[in-house]
């Protein structure tokens, strides 16, 4: 399994790296779309669809979605604020549903439901992935949002195996605890620290305003980061499966190496919007 691992990210991380820094606009819109395809393709298992013409019906009914979604937003970007506020509104949502699991399952049971559930992930994910390519200094801005998921991650793991005996959400995912939950939002505050003074000195001036905003930017998106994997791993115990897929060897899924990252992207660049923070061109 190791050595799978290593090798499915091998080769994974070039294309990464090559797609999200290097590509320009228009090519790196149908790579982050691809990635919500295949997304969209596991996510019909999760929501009940078992059968491949009705799971490749669901990717192909997204990556529609996606592209009228991109013919609306080229007439009328002013509408890209709302596009990523009713994906922050669905991480919302998505708290409840965490919480009250496995109580409340009637709301979404429905594989209709559990189908749209899906769409309000996917679509805001490349929405937010799209106003960041288009922001100045993008592949900085990418590279925060990364960081921020995955100090999360790390702090969550060294301090969930040092202290985690408080589960976070014991119903949903068994080996979160609220340890691992304050180790990595210690972790990202020192990111957000890290990086407001680095922006400081070699970018351009911050104001305190500007300080204070990054870190409620850096807490919020880490949060729903941690929300993001919750929501995946309740989908996949409701479904009694184990990974949304096998197509990434040692890996699970590609939403099961997207969901934290699905969950950051469009309210870190929704908060941006909604703060007027960004680096200057």
């Amino acid at each position: 399994m190791t050595k799978q691992r290593v090798i499915t990210a091998l080769v994974l991380a070039p294309v990464m790296i090559i797609g999200i820094f290097f590509l320009p606009l228009k090519p790196f819109a149908f790579f982050i779309a691809a990635i919500a395809t295949i997304g969209a393709w596991e996510w019909a298992n999760i929501a009940g669809y078992q059968k491949n013409w009705s799971r490749l019906l669901y990717a192909v009914m997204v990556f529609f979605s996606l592209y009228v979604s991109a013919r609306v937003l080229r007439v009328y970007p002013e509408l890209t604020i709302y596009f990523l506020a009713a994906g922050t509104l669905w991480w919302i949502v998505a708290f409840a549903l965490v919480k009250r699991y496995p109580g409340g399952t009637s709301l979404w049971d429905a594989r209709e439901v559990r189908a749209f559930l899906g769409l309000c992930v996917l679509i805001p994910m490349w929405v937010g992935f799209m106003h960041l390519k288009e922001s100045p200094h993008s592949s900085l801005l990418i590279i925060y949002v990364m960081l921020i998921v995955w100090g999360a991650d790390t702090g969550a793991y060294f301090a969930g195996r040092r202290w985690g005996k408080s589960k976070l959400a014991p119903n949903v995912s068994p080996g979160k605890s609220w340890a691992g939950f304050w180790g990595g939002l210690a972790t990202t505050l020192f990111v957000g620290v890290v990086s407001s003074w680095a922006v400081d000195r070699w970018l351009q001036p911050l104001t305190s305003q500007d300080v204070i905003n990054i870190m409620i930017i850096t807490v919020v998106t880490m949060v729903i980061s941690v929300l993001g994997d919750l929501v995946e791993s309740m989908m996949k115990r409701h479904r009694g499966i184990k990974d949304s897929s096998s197509l990434l060897p040692g890996h699970g899924g590609v939403l099961d190496r997207i969901d934290s990252m699905a969950a950051a992207v469009p309210v870190f660049a929704f908060c941006m919007m909604l703060t007027g923070w960004g680096l200057m061109p």
